[in-house]
């Protein structure tokens, strides 16, 4: 009899901890790599035309937020390349430096959301891009994966607010400051649209 009640309990623990695990943690979910564009809007003079294509890896864990984008970076470029650096930016893209982290949260339909912030400095201009300003962005796609399989993000875009801050008066005129706007960013596309706008 307390052979039976020990098999017993033990199938009783494992059917316990079988039951409601959709990935085990530290496992990825959902990854995305490739070309981003982003575009700027609002903002002063030629602070407000610094649209770019930043090329980054970002893979979410289970149980984990908040990963680290990794730019793809070669010993000629930088992870980012701007259309119009104009005197806010170096046109030497190897003087840019970039970091950011992502949160891509996937549900069990392979809708992707989440958040974004990316930094991106040259000198003492700072720009810097957020999904958690102020009005609210986020980050929206699909992904190909399941619960016991990686997902590859597709249709990816992330909006919010970006800010500036430059000494540089040609930068932010008249004598240097911040300036503030919107953005979009669209994965391997020139063009996107916020869901649900």
């Amino acid at each position: 009899m307390k052979k039976f009640a020990i098999l017993a309990l033990l199938a009783l623990e494992l059917a316990v901890c079988g039951c409601g695990r959709n990935s085990p943690l530290n496992t990825v979910t959902t990854n995305t790599n490739g070309a981003w564009e982003a575009q700027l809007l609002g903002g002063a003079g030629l602070a407000g035309q610094l649209n770019f294509v930043a090329s980054f890896q970002v893979e979410t864990f289970t149980g984990q937020t908040s990963q680290s984008l990794n730019f793809t970076n070669t010993p000629t470029s930088s992870g980012v390349g701007f259309y119009n650096a104009t005197a806010c930016f170096s046109p030497d893209i190897r003087a840019v430096n970039e970091s950011g982290n992502a949160t891509l949260n996937t549900s069990s339909a392979g809708q992707v959301t989440g958040s974004l912030n990316m930094t991106i400095t040259d000198n003492s201009n700072v720009l810097t891009l957020t999904t958690n300003g102020t009005p609210p962005g986020g980050v929206s796609g699909t992904s190909s994966g399941t619960i016991d399989t990686t997902g590859t993000l597709a249709n990816g875009v992330v909006w919010g607010t970006w800010t500036l801050t430059s000494p540089d008066k040609n930068c932010i005129p008249p004598s240097g400051g911040s300036a503030s706007g919107t953005f979009i960013m669209c994965q391997g596309t020139t063009t996107c649209t916020i869901p649900g706008v």
